[in-house]
């Protein structure tokens, strides 16, 4: 029985699928096992020697996690960017 490159295709990415979600599933830590209170209290009693800014919540979001934040900013700009071609009138 022969199958076409698109069936074919199909079956290894579906495979792929697979094993990605079972890795997930099986290297997930257990509920409970990750405590956030170390990074939690390292932002708390080194974030003003790091970063120099006496507003913590600010410092943690532009100086620990700037990259982080750079994507969410960068994904929201696409969206919106994408909506607004989508409406917009055609001249």
């Amino acid at each position: 029985m022969r199958f076409s490159a698109e069936k074919v295709l199909g079956l290894y990415m579906l495979a792929i699928l697979g094993i990605t979600l079972i890795g997930i599933v099986v290297l997930t830590p257990d509920i409970g096992s990750f405590s956030h209170k170390a990074a939690a209290n390292y932002y708390l009693e080194s974030g003003l020697q790091d970063t120099g800014s006496a507003n913590i919540v600010n410092s943690i979001v532009w100086d620990y996690r700037g990259y982080d934040t750079l994507g969410e900013e960068t994904v929201l700009f696409t969206a919106a960017l994408g909506i607004f071609l989508m409406i917009r009138k055609k001249a």
